[in-house]
């Protein structure tokens, strides 16, 4: 796998409004053609990218539990 490109905010850089302050949390970049998930707490520890089908199969088996 390649290394990841820098996630700005202008690509799109959320995190989940459900995380609280102190809670373990992801931030999420969707970009066209990957989606990068990111440690809130170690921004520079490293960026795992999806494809968009990879994430829409993960987001959706946690949807169904």
């Amino acid at each position: 796998m390649a290394p990841a490109p820098p996630l700005s905010p202008t690509r799109g850089r959320r995190k989940s409004s459900r995380s609280a302050n102190n809670a373990h949390c992801v931030e999420v970049a969707v970009m066209t053609r990957a989606v990068g998930v990111r440690d809130t707490k170690d921004r520079d520890g490293g960026t795992l990218l999806f494809t968009p089908e990879q994430w829409t199969s993960f987001t959706t088996s946690l949807k169904q539990g």
